[in-house]
């Protein structure tokens, strides 16, 4: 066995799987066909949940801003604007990160916990046997020759082109590409910040600050047929078309880079296949709305990692993998019928228009405006347990200072190890006795909830919070009934 598991794709959610795995201590090999990466800025930001599992790592200080991390209250549904901060404690998540900077943030990280990430390794092809084999073993194109790796399971995170997803024979309904989109780092423009996108008579344009000098544009041309993936294109045609929809003449500028896009829409029916999982866009692509992509990758990967990890290990219970197509399946497809929505209000022409009128109604009403803001920004997901008892079983825990013997805390923090945290709010001797037969994958700390000034408690009127590894509670109750029930379920067996 060359590694416990083996990932194609050094992407934001290959990179965040890796650094996952290895804090749950399994050995990790990232294999990367690219020599170098591409250094193109691509997603500009991340919703309010992604900033959360970065924060729940340490990570944002990372992105060099800190405290002061650009956090934007104002997005959109649809191109509709409203203020998220109608749901409490969202917002429309940070902005003005290129995706470079959080891919470049990522493999630091990862590195530094000792992912072993090889570059200008290109995926071949799966050995056969894999399903039902204990190991699987792919072929893959170095800069000398091909080799053989072996691990106990293979992550495709290799986008929405996934060689992995062909090669393992998953499924990937859905709708096809309907219209091309262009994205573009202009130079020497001088546009005026279009942040949420502007719609005009002949498409939708879209326009962001990068840098001095430097913009982001998105293009959306009403009319504009689909292209073959393998196409390119050029910035005379991307000027061309913001002219069409603008009026305004770019061409003396020049471009970084330009791309093109689509509104395709596509979920793997199934994100595992034996010991072959998907991840982030290898497992769902849609239209870009929201900057949920790279969010929606970063939540796969903190929701797969931490039980691959414990399967590797041994101490997963039984089960334990196969909720995360359970849980995160349900997810991709409501993100691709939020997308769908979107570019319907916000990309349809003419024919659209009532259908906008109608969603500027809908969105002054605060019921709305909160579910959605909860939809875009991913802090409504709530997770199936088969326990419904306490209202905050299968949603993430919100960020908490607690005060306890050593002083304060937050929860945020005490999640940094990717453990298992159990939150003993009320001092309680059975709540701690009961978890110490799972010292090492779950923490448990005595604190009590600092007083909030107005607002709602989310941790009021539970005595213990049991937390996953990835932020969602696992139990919450007045005592410790069934506490140990919970542990079983999601951290395996009690050791003596």
């Amino acid at each position: 066995m060359d590694t416990d598991v083996i990932i194609v794709g050094a992407g934001p959610t290959g990179l965040m799987l890796a650094g996952e795995l290895r804090l749950g201590g399994a050995n990790v090999v990232v294999v990367e066909r690219l020599t170098k990466p591409t250094g193109q800025s691509r997603g500009l930001g991340f919703t309010a949940r992604a900033m959360e599992i970065f924060d729940q790592r340490g990570l944002l200080p990372r992105f060099g801003q800190g405290e002061t991390l650009e956090i934007s209250p104002l997005g959109h549904f649809g191109g509709v604007q409203f203020d998220y901060t109608v749901l409490e404690g969202a917002h429309f998540g940070a902005r003005g990160i290129p995706q470079n900077i959080t891919e470049t943030v990522l493999e630091e990280w990862a590195t530094e916990l000792g992912v072993d990430i090889r570059r200008g390794w290109d995926f071949l092809e799966i050995a056969d046997g894999y399903l039902d084999g204990d190991s699987v073993e792919i072929k893959v194109q170095t800069p000398n020759s091909v080799r053989k790796l072996r691990a106990s399971y293979l992550v495709g995170a290799d986008g929405g082109r996934s060689v992995v997803r062909e090669a393992a024979g998953f499924d990937f309904p859905g709708t096809s590409a309907t219209r091309a989109m262009f994205l573009a780092d202009v130079t020497g423009c001088n546009l005026k910040p279009r942040f949420l996108g502007e719609r005009l008579n002949n498409g939708m344009v879209m326009a962001a600050p990068l840098a001095e000098g430097v913009d982001r544009i998105i293009v959306c041309p009403d009319g504009t047929p689909a292209r073959a993936s393998g196409d390119t294109v050029s910035f005379e045609e991307v000027a061309a078309a913001w002219q069409s929809i603008t009026g305004e003449d770019i061409s003396h500028g020049g471009a970084e880079w330009v791309s093109f896009f689509s509104d395709a829409t596509r979920q793997a029916s199934e994100y595992r296949r034996g010991r072959v999982l998907l991840v982030g866009d290898a497992a769902h692509i849609h239209l870009p709305a929201g900057g949920q992509g790279l969010s929606t990758g970063v939540q796969d990967a903190a929701n797969l990692g931490w039980k691959l990890a414990a399967s590797v290990a041994g101490t997963a219970p039984e089960g334990l993998l196969d909720t995360y197509h359970g849980e995160r399946h349900p997810v991709g497809a409501r993100l691709l019928m939020n997308t769908r929505a979107q570019g319907m209000v916000f990309l349809g022409g003419p024919e659209a228009e009532p259908l906008r009128q109608l969603f500027g109604e809908l969105i002054q009403y605060d019921d709305v405006k909160r579910h959605l803001a909860g939809v875009v920004s991913g802090l409504d997901i709530r997770y199936e347990s088969g326990d419904g008892s306490h209202p905050l079983v299968g949603r993430r825990i919100a960020p908490r200072t607690l005060v306890g013997a050593a002083g304060e805390t937050s929860i945020t923090a005490l999640l940094h190890a990717a453990r298992g945290v159990l939150l003993d709010l009320a001092d309680d001797a059975a709540v701690r006795d009961a978890a110490a037969g799972w010292q090492g994958r779950v923490d448990v700390v005595t604190a009590a909830p600092k007083p909030v000034d107005g607002g709602t408690d989310p941790l009021a009127g539970a005595a213990a919070v049991l937390v996953r590894p990835d932020g969602y509670v696992a139990w919450a109750g007045e005592n410790a009934s069934g506490l140990t029930e919970a542990l079983e379920q999601w951290f395996g067996s009690a050791t003596s």
